[in-house]
């Protein structure tokens, strides 16, 4: 297949711009507020019943989102051997793709009554969002060469800060001007933009879909017991190469630390926002869109910075960008202050995500043949880096009782992952 082609990478970038609603819509805006306000007792109290359980709805809807990213996280790596060995990455990729997307679309029926079924679906959802980025991300070094990476992963993730962006102004105009839809509740509103996201999402995934190559493999006569094995057997293979290159080890433990600070960060903006300045909720949604619409900025001008200096350079630079982001929030007292540092936030948020899937493309050997194998190694870390940065972050609140301390902890995540950076050798990454 011929690298490089615009035709395939446009397509490669629409499947940013179909999930992407997903992560913004579904699960950093609107449904956390529907959750919170639906998921309540017989009194109007937080403290719901599960399965016979007695939980909290904000403790249920954490819960449903770390059950769902395990799930991915456990399984991705098996499914991602599969796939090398069959060539079948497309299918995979598909197959996630309607699993969120139904997802969404059950949520439409998540009301009061039927609080399992909500439960279900954003599982379902979350399930399918984060099990398909794996095969997603594989197509990078397939479609571009190491040259053209850094502004490949930069186009896919601004695809995906524009879209998600539409999607939540046509929600929110719902919300905020329900007269201009018939004055339908806030609560149907909800719902409709939840089944809105299945939509786009299935659309737009299908028509990346068809633009994406997928080199078959005729496997004769081989029973799914044999499959399994030698996807099994190739995994292993691509964990010894991993554990053999270095510079591959080093950067993923650096990932794991930085990605820990970048993950929570994205988690618990609103929330310092609200708790600490009593922002409201207008606010906060503004908040998110100055992030988005900054990302794509970012995202552009650290792959271009990235072309002039090397990935190393810049990825260092946009770390200790983030201590700085840290340090500074430990002294926000200001509304006008935590806009602008959302600003500083949104463009290195990015940067920082595109710049870091492309960085381990290149570290790929350029002749392998099995990249969603060392994807789906990739994905474990990103993953993983979301369970202990929360949780971190939780705890380090439960310890001092102050926000700003835990902020203090996250800016600990970058610092280590920035030491971690520094012995990679720069011909990893060499300038375009």
């Amino acid at each position: 297949m011929l690298k490089n082609n615009p035709k395939t990478i446009h397509s490669w970038c629409i499947y940013d711009w179909a999930n992407s609603a997903f992560s913004l819509v579904i699960s950093s805006t609107i449904f956390p507020i529907y959750f919170e306000n639906v998921a309540l007792n017989e009194r109007g109290g937080a403290i719901i019943n599960f399965l016979g359980f007695s939980i909290q709805n904000t403790v249920l809807f954490s819960y449903s989102i770390s059950f769902a990213f395990l799930f991915a996280t456990l399984l991705s790596p098996f499914l991602s051997g599969i796939a090398d060995f069959t060539r079948h990455r497309k299918s995979f990729l598909r197959l996630f793709a309607y699993l969120g997307s139904l997802g969404c679309f059950l949520l439409f029926f998540f009301t009061k009554q039927n609080l399992l079924l909500g439960v279900f679906a954003f599982i379902l959802a979350n399930f399918g969002w984060a099990g398909s980025i794996v095969f997603y991300s594989s197509f990078l070094p397939i479609i571009s060469t190491t040259d053209k990476m850094d502004s490949v992963s930069a186009k896919g993730f601004s695809y995906g800060y524009i879209g998600s962006v539409i999607l939540l102004l046509f929600n929110l105009s719902m919300l905020l001007k329900p007269e201009w839809y018939g004055n339908i509740s806030s609560e149907m509103a909800s719902r409709i933009s939840f089944a809105s996201v299945g939509i786009w999402w299935i659309v737009f995934a299908e028509i990346s879909l068809m633009g994406l190559p997928e080199k078959e493999k005729n496997i004769e006569k081989m029973s799914i017991f044999t499959v399994f094995s030698k996807s099994f057997e190739l995994l292993k293979n691509v964990f010894t190469l991993i554990l053999e290159d270095k510079s591959m080890k080093i950067f993923l433990f650096a990932f794991l630390f930085y990605s820990m600070g970048v993950q929570t960060i994205m988690f618990v903006a609103s929330l310092f926002g609200s708790q600490e300045l009593k922002i409201p909720s207008s606010g906060l949604i503004s908040t998110i869109l100055i992030i988005q619409f900054l990302a794509v900025i970012g995202s552009i001008a650290f792959a271009r910075l990235s072309k002039k200096f090397g990935n190393k350079i810049i990825l260092i630079l946009i770390v200790i960008s983030w201590v700085l982001i840290c340090i500074s929030a430990y002294f926000v007292t200001l509304v006008m202050e935590f806009y602008l540092l959302a600003a500083f936030v949104g463009f290195l948020m990015g940067g920082v995500q595109s710049l870091s899937r492309s960085s381990f493309s290149k570290l790929i050997p350029l002749d392998s043949k099995v990249p969603t194998s060392y994807f789906s190694f990739y994905d474990i870390v990103e993953k993983t880096s979301l369970v202990l940065g929360t949780f971190v972050y939780g705890f380090s609140i439960y310890i001092t009782g102050s926000m700003r301390n835990s902020i203090i902890a996250v800016g600990v995540f970058f610092l280590i992952g920035f030491i971690l950076l520094i012995p990679i050798k720069t011909n990893k990454w060499p300038r375009s």
